[in-house]
């Protein structure tokens, strides 16, 4: 859910649809960027320009080369030679890596890079350091002083002396600017956001905008990242679309519908993710959930039918992301609750017992949860199954296992070199697809997801929602947890809000609209 981001809609208070004149020449400027990484091209002659006082867009599928380009401006990566850097006007080498490429271009990246043991005062002096009198020590209410007229301009109420565990994700987000910003007042540069509302529930989202024109308006220029077009439709003044380790265009937004600038990035004609809703699956449940505890949630209950695609979502602190880890007996605290699959038992378990039931799971969080980095692809995707790839004596079968792998990467349609390419080097949509594919081997009669078009553009989140449709539509229930109202809306034949941890409201068919499911997370209706 992202509040007031109808695609398309501009309203007074985002600044000018237009971007504002160069007062001479743009901020930044790169020509001929290339790198490439082995065998594979990741960017090719990637020219792009900010202007002065500009928030400008870079968008692009996963896998398009958008963080090779980030991580060479940052100095993670060095580019190949021939590349051009200017930084208003003065010359910077990309050529080199560097822990830090230019100091009036600035970073905050998807992760913010914060330590949540930390107050706010000592994160902001990792990286500039701490004010110190003559013999050494710590200058404590400088240091306090310096900190909240940093981050108090934004009006969120931070304590600068509490740890940052303790702070909303807005909150922790406004210090990681705030810490990005340190010594730069009156300066002309860039602050680049990477993916910046990836760590925000929906709510603060807004509010992120907010301050990033609040940077703007103080004089800065704005590389802001993202993979969500509504984000770029509220927000950006011009747009450039990478594919491909191509720049493909760079356009005004306002020149821009949500059509055009998802068929720029996918290369075809794309739909928008905006499809009708199903009318409510009916027949026979496949699961049966009763006074499920878990968390914050107090005693959820629900049946699921064959081939029914029900969402499950509420504010952040609600429960709902809780529902799918324990129905598939991976929430790490406390459950209880009944559950049964009355197609294969008439017998109830205990919730605490649900791994029994080998319900598979696509986690919220891919990278920590979802895939082992060190493992190949094919590795990562056999996990589950390889009791049923191995023979009579518990070897594993390896010509199975390779045919096993090859059919899924080619039914999800993944980008890989080959089975045998570890899971990093694909994007991270390439990844959710790798993740998907190991639920889905594993045949069963429910899948569960939480978050699943987290960090994912929208060429392969539309991919996601044909793949999951298709799956239900040959009999398997799917359960959805997101707060996305993007997800809710293509995928759902139903939706259940929570709030307070209860079932406050369902909403079916034609019923479910962006509209209905705000109104019923905020408890509006």
């Amino acid at each position: 859910m992202h509040a007031d981001m109808s695609p398309g809609t501009r309203h007074e208070a985002d600044g000018p649809a237009d971007p504002p004149q160069h007062r001479d020449r743009p901020v930044l400027r790169v020509a001929g960027l290339s790198k490439r990484f082995g065998a594979t091209q990741a960017l090719r002659d990637v020219d792009l320009e900010v202007a002065h006082g500009e928030i400008h867009a870079l968008i692009g599928p996963n896998g398009s080369g958008k963080s090779t380009l980030i991580k060479i401006l940052a100095g993670y990566h060095h580019a190949e030679p021939g590349a051009v850097a200017e930084l208003d006007g003065e010359p910077f080498d990309l050529g080199q890596v560097s822990a830090s490429r230019h100091d009036r271009l600035r970073f905050v990246h998807q992760e913010l890079g914060l330590v949540g043991e930390l107050s706010a005062i000592d994160n902001l002096a990792l990286s500039r350091g701490f004010a110190r009198t003559a013999l050494g020590n710590i200058r404590w209410p400088e240091m306090e002083r310096r900190t909240t007229a940093l981050v108090e301009r934004f009006g969120l109420g931070i304590d600068v002396r509490r740890p940052l565990n303790g702070a909303s994700p807005v909150q922790r987000a406004v210090v990681a600017i705030a810490a990005a910003l340190q010594g730069w007042e009156g300066r002309r540069g860039v602050l680049v956001l990477d993916e910046p509302t990836a760590v925000l529930p929906p709510g603060e989202v807004a509010r992120l905008f907010d301050i990033v024109r609040e940077v703007r308006a103080a004089g800065a220029s704005v590389l802001y990242v993202s993979h969500r077009m509504d984000e770029i439709f509220a927000l950006a003044d011009r747009v450039t679309v990478i594919r491909g380790g191509r720049r493909i265009t760079t356009r005004r937004v306002a020149d821009l519908t949500p059509r055009s600038l998802a068929e720029l990035m996918a290369g075809e004609e794309a739909a928008t993710g905006e499809r009708p809703a199903r009318t409510p699956a009916g027949g026979e449940a496949v699961l049966e959930v009763r006074d499920l505890w878990a968390g914050p949630l107090r005693g959820v209950g629900f049946d699921l039918a064959r081939g029914e695609r029900l969402g499950i979502t509420g504010l952040v602190g609600s429960g709902h992301e809780l529902v799918p880890y324990a129905v598939c007996g991976a929430h790490t605290g406390p459950v209880r609750g009944r559950l049964r699959l009355p197609e294969h038992s008439e017998r109830w378990t205990d919730a605490a017992g649900a791994r029994a039931l080998s319900l598979p799971l696509v986690p919220a969080d891919r990278a920590g949860e979802g895939v082992i980095g060190d493992f190949s692809v094919g590795e990562n995707l056999t996990l589950p199954l390889l009791r049923r790839l191995s023979d009579r004596g518990g070897r594993l079968n390896r010509r199975r296992e390779s045919a096993l792998v090859d059919e899924w990467i080619e039914r999800v349609a993944v980008r890989t070199a080959g089975r045998g390419a570890r899971i990093t080097t694909l994007s991270g949509g390439n990844q959710q697809k790798v993740v998907v594919a190991r639920c889905l081997a594993q045949r069963p009669p429910v899948l569960a997801l939480c978050e699943p078009t987290a960090g994912v553009d929208i060429a392969t989140r539309l991919q996601l929602y044909e793949l999951i449709e298709r799956q239900a539509d040959e009999g398997m229930g799917v359960v959805v947890s997101s707060s996305d109202t993007q997800d809710l809306l293509a995928l759902c034949t139903r939706v259940l809000v929570v709030r307070d941890g209860l079932v406050a409201r369902e909403i079916s068919g034609q019923d479910i609209t962006e509209s209905a499911l705000v109104h019923a997370m905020e408890g509006t209706e």
